[in-house]
């Protein structure tokens, strides 16, 4: 009687509706070759020595030119609103530093996010390919963690370098998963994907967890990632890389204190979704562990994007291609595009719905506007900072050049930051016809700034909140930061 009547009770599971699968994931132990376990393994067993000078050369220039983004993002009425609404919703927690303000100090988590913020507040840091942005997601963690631990024991400046190029390793390794993440996003803003996953790498590293905990972190961090595209051109876009970066500070300190999370994050598991939620085409590869023969970082065969403005990169291409067109229109000596003389303009740029902005009501909206960054190109030979101020945005010329645009999206023509292009036709009122084409901005991976082209970029951001002698300081303690016994120098010459 008692065997028959077991036979007829269904499992739990079974008669909860839940699928097999997902409690298959819940009882089964991660196997020691899963993609989640050899991410672990890789973010705990990597060693300095595994930087190679190249990879050491693109990280410090990323650093530098990070701090100096967010030096002058702590200017904007963002990064303002965000650092009040943090002093006074939570209770004071004097630790780490905030960019650009000495007397300031913030909570870890806190000031990972407003200097994330202050980091996108212009979009004026660095983008990778796959395309994200690298950069800010994971430094502002690194500092407020280093700014944390005591005095005696900050990291050393190797040991900071190496925990940063970890978190910018994941990101694009988490990438290369999905053939869609090569292209302009469309659903999520990849930052607050694997942005936040690099954060808590850089940060699982530094606080020297092991494997298993490492692996948490990241599975933690995934629990705390994703953000829409819709936000993209508002105030609330600068959240995304500043939330990357608490969020993953966050997961990195919950692993260290023993929260565990799904030891297959990052595996493709059939019924459960892992990381795999946020790509369609996911395809997970493990990472192999460092060896005596070293590992070869991913930033030392794919360089960096640095802006020279402050717009979206694919704001580049266009206005270099209509800088060329305003050079043939009144030379390369400073002067202004009439645009009385202007019949017709015609961009023939990528799809991409997020920054095809006709008319952009808002400095934001300007960033990420094809049309604005061609016409203003075109009428002052370049754009700068002050391109997205409210005075120049409103000028009649600009205005009316902004009318006369037209957009075409040749099939030739990906959204694609690495095979894009960018190309102008201007018709003058007497018919004739003008061209310009860029097919590889100055600033690109394939063309990256000059050691003294970034470096100008860093004094003219860094200028606009701290006097010059602590901006050349910074550049010196930078440059030799995989030589320094700690990292102390660069954490006091941020404000």
């Amino acid at each position: 009687m008692i065997s028959t009547l077991q036979k007829t009770i269904r499992p739990v599971w079974a008669v909860r509706g839940l699928h097999r699968s997902a409690v298959e994931v819940l009882k089964r132990p991660a196997p020691e070759d899963t993609v989640t376990a050899s991410y672990g393994k890789f973010i705990s067993k990597v060693k300095p020595q595994h930087l190679s000078p190249v990879v050491l050369h693109r990280s410090k220039r990323m650093v530098l030119d990070s701090i100096g983004v967010g030096l002058i993002g702590s200017t904007t009425a963002v990064f303002e609103l965000v650092l009040q609404h943090c002093q006074q919703m939570y209770a004071p927690d004097h630790i780490s530093s905030v960019y650009g303000r000495g007397g300031t100090r913030l909570s870890p988590t806190l000031a990972a996010f407003v200097n994330g913020v202050a980091t996108h507040s212009m979009d004026f840091d660095d983008t990778w390919h796959p395309a994200t942005h690298p950069s800010g997601a994971v430094l502002p963690a690194v500092l407020a963690l280093s700014d944390m631990m005591p005095a005696n024991s900050k990291p050393s400046g190797l040991d900071f370098l190496l925990a940063f190029n970890i978190g910018i390793e994941i990101q694009g390794r988490l990438m290369r998963f999905s053939n869609e993440a090569q292209n302009i996003p469309k659903r999520f803003h990849p930052p607050t994907v694997v942005g936040t996953m690099g954060s808590a790498a850089a940060c699982a590293r530094l606080l020297s967890l092991d494997d298993s905990r490492c692996g948490h972190a990241l599975a933690i961090a995934a629990s705390l990632s994703g953000a829409p595209m819709a936000n993209a051109a508002t105030q609330s876009k600068p959240f995304h890389i500043g939330n990357a970066s608490r969020l993953g500070l966050e997961a990195a300190l919950l692993a260290s204190q023993g929260l565990e999370a799904s030891p297959l994050i990052l595996d493709a598991v059939n019924g459960v979704a892992g990381f795999n939620a946020f790509y369609e085409d996911y395809v997970p590869q493990p990472i192999a562990s460092p060896g005596a023969d070293g590992h070869v970082f991913l930033l030392e065969e794919q360089d960096i994007g640095f802006k020279r403005f402050p717009a979206h990169l694919g704001m580049h291409w266009v206005a270099d291609a209509a800088a060329s067109v305003h050079n043939l229109l009144v030379g390369v000596d400073h002067g202004t595009v009439s645009q009385a003389k202007v019949h017709e303009i015609l961009l023939r740029v990528p799809k991409s719905k997020y920054i095809n902005r006709p008319f952009p009501e808002s400095e934001h909206e300007a960033r990420h506007s094809f049309q604005f960054n061609a016409c203003s190109a075109l009428l002052d030979g370049e754009v700068t900072v002050q391109s997205f101020s409210p005075a120049a945005m409103r000028r009649p010329e600009l205005l009316a050049l902004l009318s006369r645009v037209h957009i075409e999206h040749p099939k030739d023509n990906p959204a694609n930051f690495n095979s894009m292009y960018g190309e102008i036709q201007v018709t003058l009122v007497g018919g004739e016809v003008l061209r310009g084409r860029c097919d590889t901005f100055y600033g690109h991976w394939r063309d990256p700034l000059t050691n003294d082209s970034l470096r100008k970029k860093f004094r003219n951001n860094a200028a606009t909140v701290l006097p010059s002698e602590k901006v050349e300081a910074l550049i010196d303690v930078v440059e030799e930061m995989d030589k320094r016994e700690d990292c102390s120098a660069l954490l006091s010459h941020l404000h």
